[in-house]
């Protein structure tokens, strides 16, 4: 049977903070694919175990060999002769060996290498694309680039505590014209900060990192950067942010924002929510409050989730019961998907069509630390995902992805 697994091989390899991961590449005779694996910098609590050697002699301890050994002697036995266009067995068999709700054992590292190495082994036996494998007739939308192009919080080493300002060319009529507006807003950035004597160095994602007076400058700029690249903001090109406020929430319920060292409330932070929208073309806010704080992720919805979307990252973490309980709560009303907060491919197939069904937006996403790998760009075609989030158009990790929707675009004209 030319579609059954006969090997399946890893590797440790790094990511683009410099920190180890691991591919994996699974065969079907001489047919193989393969994937990597990114990781976060800015995490959610609970998001699926991500297994290190904790071997402080090799890379600090963030070495990945037990995890590459976990996909060659206990992944790989368990899966060899399976049909390699099955995926939801081959996920639910990786799921059932390691035996922990959060894929404490194997490594949810390990489990999502394979499982993704899985799908595009089988997209190349059916000799599919991956978007078209994945998708079928239904797939085939491009979305809309959310491109991270200043960067804060634990992204950058500046005074920003806001972790992602983006833009989103809503108004493009192609996926190519967006990639176009955005582009040329970047390199506009760049030329106004390097005019005001700002600095133009990156953060994690490939945006500028520059200090500034207060976050709400940041805004300021990106309005600047959109008018001077002759977009109109709100209409052709508007703004989207991360906050990232778990990082910001404390024990006794507050927010502490720990480059301006302000201390809001929950009310306060409403009311900051409310100010920024209302001065600035926003359109949509992830992360807008702890990932605990299920009350206040309620009333940000009652006030602004008629007009804005508001993103569940940590809040959701890719897993089908933190999103069910965010849509019978009213907490959001869009879903960020990170296919590693999960851990198989399946995992996040489950989410994105609960999230559909009940009318969220969908924006698919990648890692702080990230490969080269495109895989996302093929799953945002393949579900009809309204964003996709991959960075800045600097560092080869970042542009592959936006590189790999041009190749897709072409070939679906």
């Amino acid at each position: 049977m030319k579609t059954a697994i006969t090997a399946i091989t890893a590797q440790e390899i790094l990511d683009s903070r410099g920190n180890p991961t691991l591919t994996a590449t699974v065969w079907c005779g001489n047919v193989s694919g393969s994937a990597a694996v990114p990781s976060g910098a800015s995490t959610g609590r609970y998001e699926a175990h991500e297994l290190r050697d904790n071997d402080p002699k090799r890379y600090n301890g963030k070495g990945c060999l037990t995890a590459v050994a976990n996909v060659e002697e206990k992944i790989a036995p368990a899966l060899l002769g399976e049909d390699v266009t099955n995926q939801a067995r081959l996920d639910r068999l990786m799921c059932e060996l390691d035996g922990t709700e959060n894929k404490t054992n194997l490594g949810a590292n390990a489990i999502l290498a394979v499982s993704l190495a899985a799908a595009r082994a089988a997209a190349n036996v059916t000799g599919l694309s991956l978007a078209r494998y994945l998708g079928g007739v239904a797939g085939g939308r491009f979305p809309v680039p959310m491109m991270n192009i200043l960067n804060g919080g634990a992204h950058a080493d500046n005074n920003l505590d806001i972790q992602e300002f983006m833009i989103a060319p809503v108004g493009a009529s192609s996926y190519e014209e967006g990639l176009v507006w955005c582009v040329e807003i970047y390199h506009k950035l760049k030329s106004i900060l390097k005019s005001r004597g700002l600095s133009t160095a990156i953060g994690d994602e490939g945006g500028f990192a520059p200090n500034l007076r207060k976050d709400e400058d940041g805004l300021k700029l990106l309005v600047e950067a959109i008018t001077a690249a002759g977009r109109e903001p709100g209409k052709e090109v508007a703004i989207t942010l991360d906050a990232a406020a778990s990082e910001w929430a404390q024990e006794d319920g507050t927010y502490f924002l720990p480059k301006s060292k302000k201390q809001l409330s929950p009310a306060q932070l409403l009311r900051y929510w409310r100010f920024l929208t209302t001065h600035y073309p926003i359109v949509s806010i992830e992360d807008a409050a702890g990932e605990d704080d299920w009350e206040t992720w309620q009333k940000l919805t009652e006030r602004l989730g008629g007009e804005i979307m508001l993103v569940g990252d940590d809040l959701f973490v890719t897993n089908p019961d933190r999103l069910t309980r965010g849509i019978e709560q009213k907490a959001a009303n869009a879903v960020l998907i990170k296919v590693n907060q999960i851990g198989t491919l399946s995992e996040t197939l489950e989410v994105i069509y609960r999230a559909k069904e009940a009318g969220f937006d969908v924006i698919i996403s990648h890692r702080s630390g990230e490969t080269e790998d495109t895989f996302i760009s093929d799953l945002a075609v393949a579900v009809n995902a309204g964003f996709i989030k991959t960075g800045a158009p600097c560092r080869a990790e970042r542009t592959a992805k936006y590189n790999r929707l041009l190749e897709l675009s072409k070939a679906a004209k």
